[in-house]
């Protein structure tokens, strides 16, 4: 797709699960790969992806969301242990000026989504059954 990521890389699932999207979703998935093109360059080191499309059966098996953004290949989880922490890695995104609609920082990763309304939304979770704080909170 991009020179750092691949259509496997986003489709990929541990779940046993079928995760093939659409083509209109796997256009959608090409589109948020030039965006993390953009996250690569501004972190300046490779990023290490967790969670990007899942089909509405894996989105349920992993306990996501029923509205995610996963489903439709517009958001990615992921970590940048070169450039620092998933808490230092939403300073920098945050403060960049790179176009995002979320930016969470979860327990152990960095979500980032780029949907049409590009909200610029930071949110903080401290824990799976923690709720979404506004903000960004170490």
């Amino acid at each position: 797709m991009t020179p750092h990521f691949t259509f496997d890389e986003a489709v990929k699932t541990n779940t046993g699960l079928g995760n093939m999207p659409s083509a209109r979703v796997a256009a959608q998935i090409g589109v948020t790969a030039c965006h993390m093109e953009r996250v690569r360059e501004i972190l300046g080191s490779p990023v290490f992806v967790s969670s990007w499309y899942r089909s509405p059966a894996v989105n349920l098996a992993v306990g996501g969301a029923s509205t995610s953004d996963h489903m439709r290949g517009v958001a990615v989880d992921f970590t940048c242990p070169d450039f620092g922490s998933p808490y230092d890695v939403v300073v920098r995104l945050r403060d960049s000026g790179i176009k995002f609609d979320q930016l969470i920082l979860e327990y152990g990763w960095v979500h980032i989504s780029f949907s049409d309304t590009m909200r610029q939304q930071c949110l903080t979770k401290k824990s799976k059954n923690s709720p979404y704080f506004s903000g960004l909170i170490k």
